[in-house]
């Protein structure tokens, strides 16, 4: 599926991003197995808890691509066996520090 979001600030063009895949939503269940998975992501990448689990459980259920609003330079993006693609739309005139 392609599509091309348009928006005038970062708030409406993640709403845009997720309605357009909210019909593919699924439930993960979480068990102590993921979570020490979560776990091993989260110190060797240096993700908060919450990202890493965020990220395991969508590896978990398939995902090949992840697509976020964070700053490239931010630990998601030294995560493995997923693309980390950044939301940045010239309509949102983003600017990411070097």
């Amino acid at each position: 599926m392609q599509f091309q979001v348009i928006a005038d600030n970062q708030r409406s063009a993640g709403v845009a991003l997720y309605a357009c895949y909210v019909a593919r939503d699924q439930s993960i269940p979480v068990s102590a197995a993921l979570v020490a998975h979560a776990s091993l992501e989260a110190c060797a990448c240096g993700l908060a808890a919450l990202d890493a689990l965020h990220l395991t459980c969508a590896k978990a259920g398939g995902a090949e691509e992840c697509i976020t609003t964070e700053n490239p330079t931010q630990p998601l993006f030294r995560a493995t066996g997923m693309v980390i693609t950044p939301l940045i739309l010239p309509s949102l005139k983003m600017s990411y520090p070097t």
